[in-house]
């Protein structure tokens, strides 16, 4: 049993990861969280577009092999263009027979659009707008997850500290439990004390178990981001209790991924502007085929027999320009211009609010900023004070001055005390994390607490 039972222990310490840092584990989640990769991956088909784009200045080249079995009646007249008929070539002749013979036909047709009046430049400006955005979208998630692993770190640290505080807690009033408990034996307090005594002691070991509770809850989100089990992980943060950061510098809003975001939604819009004022311009297309044809009909109607015909034997090749030129197509362009022109209003309304919240956001984490600073200047003096006041209280009780409810609530008093001097430094790197997030970019503050 002890052979097996060494072995699971070491086990479990190879399966226990070193103690992460703040920024390995904002890392950690940048690397494995899918929201990160699902926007890279569309920053990625993005930028292939702009690829997609650009093949329109190559030539198109199309290739065409037919072999047919068919009658081969023809008639004069007109029909409208559609494609349920099949074109029939040759003289109209004055028979309808069933008699089929075989045709065949090969080609290639080559076209290339020397000019396009900036068509093309403009479709492949929009394509590179739609990864501008897409790269400033990836931004903006990996900003989110990385904000989001911050937290939850942060609020394991906090945790921690309040597992500390609340064991501390529990001993102080188990001490208390067994003097008082020593005293009602021998008849020297009442039995209610040691009642209260008992209660108190069951209330701190409570308050111990909420705070493991949330410790625990705090590593299972950390553990979901990074994609782990909550019970291979472990946090360094000492040195996020051993120092007072300092202010992150500050940046404009127009920095923010967000703000950069919308930015590129305007470009996007504008972009496809230009698209719709290029198009309503002639194209021109060289054209160059070369085609092979066989049939086995002849022009006075004779026809051969067997295979004939199944190999094209007849050649011919074209060279030419086509010039086509939309002219109706100037009622839907203007329709679309004004669509884009209210686009282009929307998304220019939408980064002037987007820049609105941002300086308001950023406001609101600089007042809490100051707020945790001011709080971890006052919790000390909290604590010091609870300190005397317990030490007071016990002291009193053990004379016979003081009763019961005074030492509860002296060591309830300090319990609360160390709790909150203990959270008060991680108030100021939690409101600096807001702030950071705030500004966009959490480089300053994840260099401040390494």
């Amino acid at each position: 049993m002890s052979f097996l039972l060494c072995c699971t222990q070491l086990i479990a310490a190879a399966q226990q990861q070193p103690a992460l840092t703040m920024a390995q584990a904002v890392q950690r989640a940048l690397d494995q969280y899918p929201a990160v990769r699902s926007s890279m991956e569309q920053m990625s088909a993005a930028a292939a577009g702009i690829n997609l784009a650009r093949t329109s200045y190559l030539p198109r080249a199309d290739f065409l092999g037919q072999v047919n079995r068919a009658t081969h009646n023809n008639v004069f007249g007109q029909l409208f263009p559609q494609s349920v008929i099949p074109s029939i070539t040759g003289p109209v002749l004055d028979t309808n027979s069933g008699q089929s013979v075989w045709g065949s036909a090969v080609g290639t047709l080559v076209s290339w659009e020397p000019i396009d009046f900036g068509l093309r430049r403009a479709s492949v400006n929009v394509a590179k707008a739609t990864r501008d955005r897409a790269n400033a979208e990836v931004s903006v998630t990996k900003l989110q997850v990385a904000g989001t692993a911050a937290d939850a770190f942060l609020t394991i640290a906090a945790a921690e500290q309040m597992v500390v505080a609340a064991k501390a807690g529990v001993e102080r009033a188990q001490v208390l439990e067994q003097v008082i408990g020593t005293l009602a034996k021998n008849e020297l307090r009442p039995g209610a004390d040691a009642s209260r005594a008992q209660a108190e002691l069951a209330l701190a070991r409570t308050q111990q178990i909420q705070a493991e509770q949330a410790r625990n809850v705090a590593y299972a989100a950390l553990a979901a981001l990074l994609g782990v089990s909550p019970d291979t992980l472990a946090i360094e943060s000492h040195s996020l209790l051993a120092q007072v950061p300092a202010n992150v510098p500050e940046m404009p809003p127009t920095q923010h991924p967000a703000a950069i975001v919308q930015q590129a939604a305007i470009s996007e819009v504008k972009s496809r502007e230009k698209v719709l004022a290029r198009s309503y311009y002639p194209r021109l297309f060289l054209e160059g085929a070369a085609f092979a044809r066989g049939t086995g009909v002849q022009a006075d109607g004779r026809t051969a027999g067997g295979a004939n015909a199944l190999g094209p034997n007849i050649q011919n090749w074209a060279l030419g320009a086509t010039v086509t030129f939309p002219a109706f197509d100037w009622f839907s362009i203007r329709a679309k211009k004004q669509v884009e022109a209210h686009n282009e209003q929307s998304a220019e309304a939408k980064y002037s609010q987007t820049l609105q919240d941002l300086d308001g956001n950023l406001l609101k984490a600089k007042a809490v900023l100051e707020g945790a600073r001011r709080i971890a200047q006052n919790t000390p003096i909290q604590l010091a004070a609870a300190r005397a006041t317990e030490q007071q209280a016990t002291a009193r009780y053990k004379a016979g001055l003081g009763n019961i409810a005074e030492v509860a609530e002296a060591e309830r008093l300090l319990t609360q005390a160390e709790i909150d001097n203990s959270l008060a430094q991680l108030g100021i790197w939690r409101a600096l994390l807001g702030v950071a997030a705030a500004q966009g970019d959490l480089t300053p503050f994840l260099a401040a607490a390494k």
